[in-house]
């Protein structure tokens, strides 16, 4: 069995405030029938009291509906539900009318018109409010508010309410749907800004890898493409020399092989990131991003008097920690610190977002080649590197290399 909160730990950030605001409608929507049906019984008994509640119920139960709908339209997985926006706003006019009608020609009493003005005003403010939640236009929303204050003035008016009452209740009607109405207005753009900024940050983790990505390929393009075009035309002049059978043509090859071997001490140069990086430049730039994304980022210590393959090495390791925390879990903090004790550099990122896309082996990407490669440039400097989960969605990177330890020997491939 999974632990508790499991279920809403594993949730995006975007998931979560979907979920708040889809539950939070639903409970908008039962807190009608709280407030107007269940007093009905209070207020009046028997068969009207039965009659007034089912009435509620329906409606409550039909704006429940139009929530998921529309929610659901909102974020582009179904269609408008146009069908049953006007279904709801039918039944909103139809149950307006029938509480004027229960007070106009109901039974007599202080409570039968207390009940019968709740369900007016009340299924009228709701409905309005849910109603607007699928509708992407707010000239519309403001015309169906507007629509419904103006038609309560209108019909309580032609019932023979005089004028001053009938505004008033048209007013009241209009400031309680309005209310309503600008929630969810509100709400479904906050959804959408949520959804739109973590899109974004899901962009820049990529852009981040394509820009490393070219980076590389051009690294490789301008030590590869000058070498194989002077292989390219030795090569030739060897085999021409060859043929006329001149002793120049070993001469050629001989170089040949020189390039060659040059150009392969070059590659592994570059796919190993031994060209220098500057970690303080690294660590400037992680903060940087990481903030820009909404995470609060605190970076503490010095990197001065550190070794050039030092500082290479472990500015990779803060480039690729970044690009994980930013594209994986869900992180709200991060701590980087570099700690020079004897003899030796510590780099530590830790961040708090590990429960967010977790699976059986910790977070996504932990046993990918991203960290692989890290291992493999600390090991060329004899250090070591250390990443896994040390609590509740937690999740520590420790890189370790001594200062005065020779550089691991390397196999030649």
């Amino acid at each position: 069995m999974g632990r508790p909160g499991g279920w809403w730990g594993r949730k995006s950030t975007p998931a979560k405030i979907e979920t708040y605001t889809r539950w939070s409608f639903h409970f908008i929507c039962l807190s009608e029938l709280a407030a107007i049906g269940l007093p009905a019984f209070g207020r009046v008994g028997g068969r009207l009291a039965l009659v007034l509640s089912l009435l509620v119920a329906a409606h409550t139960a039909l704006g429940m509906v139009v929530v998921s709908r529309a929610l659901d339209w909102t974020r582009g997985r179904r269609p408008q539900p146009l069908r049953l926006l006007w279904a709801l706003g039918v039944l909103t006019a139809a149950l307006a009318v029938a509480a004027l009608g229960i007070a106009e020609h109901g039974p007599s009493g202080d409570g039968v018109d207390a009940a019968a003005g709740s369900l007016f005003g009340g299924v009228l403010c709701f409905g309005t409010g849910v109603i607007a939640l699928g509708i992407r236009d707010r000239r519309r929303v403001l015309a169906v508010v507007g629509g419904f204050g103006t038609g309560t003035a209108l019909v309580t008016w032609l019932l023979g309410a005089p004028v001053p009452t009938a505004l008033g209740t048209a007013a009241l009607v209009l400031a309680g749907s309005g209310f309503i109405a600008f929630t969810a207005v509100f709400s479904v753009w906050l959804l959408n800004a949520v959804y739109a900024l973590d899109e974004a940050r899901e962009t820049r983790a990529r852009l981040a890898v394509a820009e490393e990505r070219l980076r590389f390929g051009r690294d490789l393009h301008d030590v590869m493409g000058r070498n194989l075009a002077v292989i390219a035309l030795k090569s030739e002049l060897a085999v021409q020399l060859a043929r006329r059978g001149r002793p120049e043509a070993v001469e050629q090859m001989i170089e040949v092989q020189r390039i060659a071997q040059e150009s392969q001490r070059e590659v592994r140069d570059v796919v190993r990131g031994y060209r220098e990086i500057d970690l303080e430049a690294e660590l400037s730039g992680a903060r940087g991003v990481l903030r820009a994304a909404g995470i609060d980022c605190e970076v503490s210590g010095g990197t001065g008097g550190l070794p050039s393959e030092v500082q290479s090495a472990l500015g990779w390791v803060v480039r690729e920690a970044t690009t994980n925390v930013l594209r994986h879990g869900d992180a709200k903090k991060c701590t980087v610190s570099v700690r020079m004790p004897e003899g030796r550099v510590v780099l530590t990122v830790q961040n708090d977002g590990a429960a967010a896309r977790s699976g059986p082996a910790g977070p996504v990407g932990v046993g990918g080649s991203g960290l692989a490669g890290l291992r493999e440039r600390l090991v060329a400097v004899g250090g070591t590197l250390d990443a896994r989960g040390v609590g509740k969605g937690v999740f520590r990177l420790v890189a370790e290399v001594p200062l005065t330890a020779e550089p691991a020997l390397e196999v030649a491939s």
